[in-house]
This record gives C-alpha cells, structure tokens and sequence, in this order.
C-alpha cells in the first residue's frame, strides 16, 4: 500500500512538472528539457559503465548531450540567425572532439566502445529531446505535449487491457508481460484521445473550408496518434533490449516507484523523431 500511495504521489508530481513546463514559457520548456537529456544521458552513461571494460567518460558526455539540446533550442528560437548558427553548436563539437581525443592519453581498456557509447548517446538521448525543441518552435506548445499525452494514453490502455484480456505475447524474448491486446488497447485509446483533442481543440476554418485544430485536421490527429504509439512501442522495447543486455531491471532510482529517467521517457526517444518527420511528411505530400 505504501509504494501505491508513493508511486500515485511521483506519478501525479511527474505529471504536473512535465505539463506545467511545457506550457508555461519557453524558458521553462528549455529548463525542463535540459534537465531531463542531462539525467537521462548521465542514467544511460552509468548503465553502460557497468560493463566490463568500458569507462565513457559521464560527465563530459553528459555536459555535451545537455548543450546539444540547447543549442537545438536556441536554433529553433532563431538565436543569432544563419550567421551565427556555426558557433551555437560550436562548443558540442569542442566537448565530443574532447571525448575522442582524450581516449588517445587515457590509455582505457576499450577505446572503441567507450566513442561508440559517448556517440549513441547524443543520437538515442539528446537529438530527440533536440528535435522536440524544433516542434515547440514550429508548431507551438500543444504539439510536443500532445507526443506525451498519446504515450500516456497508450501506455494507461495498454496496462488496463493487457491485464484483462492480454494472452498473445508482443516480444516475449525482451519484454515478456507486453501483449497484442494490450498494444492494441493502448492505440485504441490513444487514438480516442486524438479525436477527443480534435473536437474539443480550438478550430480554424482554412481556405478551402478545412477545419483544422492545433493545425491539424482530425484524420491528420489519428495518424499523429498512430504514429506515435507504433514508435513509442518500439522505443520501450528498445530500451527493455537495453537492459535485459545489462542485467539491469530499472535505468535508475531517482522517480520513487517509476524507475530512472530513461524509463520513463524512453517510448519517446523514438516517437519524437516519428512525430517529426510524420508531421514535416503533411507539409511535403
């Protein structure tokens, strides 16, 4: 009973922070994020530490995923303009030529694996978190949070069905209580959640008489939602890959009852780009 009331308790603060960043300012957005790709980064580095031979160098790489994001940010805000965008990312390049470089001196077991680690994770932490930066610009605060929302959709409808009905395995070899029915209940109610926005969402009357809301009209929300729910499955199955290889059940501690923080962001690290790209597709076909 007392890791309910403390899980309801990290779960319902989670939530507040989570939604009361994204929609207060970009400042607060920028904050929020930052210190989200540095515990996830610094999470993923001491994970990858454990293993045998392998050192990457946390607090460097940490340092260089946090400011990669930032400087996505300022990008996005158009900080500088074209003549300056160069020097925004500047001071990452310095930080990940450091990490290569250093190996040279530092005379490790495994040089190879500790790049190839520091690598992996500015592309599987930060450039998500970078390109949800992108969204908030282009398309305002309701879209990035919207990701969030249709994960949790999934995720509430997944569990709920999953344990209901569940009997047909998803990934039993990486992730064995996943279900078909469960997946298929959490896109069901992602999906509610998508029309619901659309009906509920403030309308735009277009041109040619299409009526969109936050943008998009509502077959464009049940695709939004789709998209991110087939990717933010394949983003949880990703990192439960990740840590069944490290023999490890949780990336960390720091959200009482909820893991760390790649267990709880990592259906996004690749819904996000999934979104991206789903909705720069709308604009191009």
């Amino acid at each position: 009973m007392k890791n309910l009331i403390i899980r309801a308790l990290t779960g319902a603060l989670f939530l507040v922070v989570m939604i009361g960043g994204m929609m207060w300012s970009p400042l607060s957005f920028a904050i929020l994020f930052t210190v989200v790709t540095a515990l996830s980064i610094w999470e993923f580095c001491g994970l990858v530490n454990t293993r045998e031979g392998i050192d990457v160098n946390r607090l460097i790489t940490t340092t260089a995923g946090a400011y990669l994001f930032v400087a996505f940010f300022a990008m996005a805000a158009g900080v500088g303009g074209l003549q300056l965008l160069p020097l925004l990312f500047l001071p990452w390049l310095i930080t990940v030529i450091y990490l290569f470089v250093g190996e040279l001196y530092l005379k490790r077991e495994d040089p190879l694996n500790n790049w190839a680690y520091a690598m992996l994770s500015q592309i599987y932490v930060a450039l998500p978190f970078g390109l949800l930066a992108i969204l908030y610009f282009s398309y305002g605060w309701f879209i990035p949070l919207a990701v969030f929302i249709f994960l949790w959709c999934s995720d509430t409808g997944a569990y709920c069905t999953g344990s209901l009905i569940g009997r047909h395995r998803l990934f039993p070899r990486i992730s064995p209580k996943k279900s078909w029915e469960g997946s298929i209940g959490g896109g069901v109610v992602a999906l509610a959640a998508s029309q619901l926005i659309a009906w509920l969402g403030p309308e735009v009357s277009m041109a040619d008489g299409t009526i969109v809301v936050f943008g998009l009209t509502a077959l464009q929300w049940a695709g939004f939602a789709l998209v991110v729910v087939v990717f933010g499955t394949w983003g949880d199955l990703v990192e439960s890959l990740l840590k069944r290889h490290l023999g490890v059940k949780d990336s960390g501690n720091i959200l009482p009852g909820h893991g760390g923080m790649l267990d709880r962001f990592d259906s996004s690290l690749l819904a996000i780009p999934a979104a991206a790209a789903y909705l720069c597709s709308l604009y191009l076909f």
